[in-house]
């Protein structure tokens, strides 16, 4: 994956896998005070610290739990912070990649269109089309011109019989729909497959 910049602000898959890094430590971080916390017969973030009579509690080492608590605040504070400057990150690069996936298909399509090959030469243009036929139903219209209609194509074309015998062979046939082609000069060329 290419790691450019696409701005001033922009993250390299590195950076971005560096601030992941961070956040597993500091996730790893908070689990450590939760255990401190849990060793301390498990206080917690809301038991509280003084007895019934309001002095200290005498099983727990209230400094300690006041620092893991603390901590844990802290920690989670940041964490909170580097998932925002994670998310940012991975939109950045998700977007960027979005970029260079249109541009490169842009890149292709334009390339293409330079060494489109010379399309076959039509052995028929459509001069009717009756409507509610099979041809209609299809989409061929007038004007259309015909490179191809089942086994009948530019190469073993005579006469109108070789469509008519197509037809009448293929009758009562399923059919694939027609195959809209668009030529450099905007010309509709159709294809009729059985």
């Amino acid at each position: 994956m290419a790691e450019e910049a696409a701005g001033p602000e922009a993250l390299s898959v590195r950076e971005v896998q560096e601030l992941v890094r961070r956040k597993d430590e500091l996730e790893a971080q908070i689990k450590a005070c939760y255990a401190v916390l849990e060793g301390q017969q498990g206080v917690g973030m809301d038991e509280p610290l003084v007895d019934a009579e309001g002095y200290p509690r005498a099983d727990v080492d209230v400094y300690q739990v006041r620092a893991a608590r603390h901590n844990v605040i802290c920690l989670q504070n940041d964490h909170k912070a580097l998932m925002l400057q994670v998310e940012k990150a991975l939109h950045q690069l998700h977007a960027r990649e979005k970029e260079k996936q249109a541009k490169d298909e842009a890149e292709a399509q334009a390339e293409a269109m330079n060494q489109n090959p010379s399309l076959p030469q039509p052995f028929a243009r459509v001069n009717a089309v009756t409507p509610g036929s099979p041809a209609s139903i299809s989409g061929l219209q007038v004007d259309d011109e015909i490179i191809e209609f089942g086994s009948v194509d530019t190469h073993n074309f005579q006469t109108l019989q070789n469509i008519a015998t197509v037809v009448q062979h293929s009758e009562g046939l399923q059919y694939s729909p027609l195959a809209k082609m668009t030529g450099l000069e905007d010309s509709k060329i159709k294809v009729c497959a059985f």
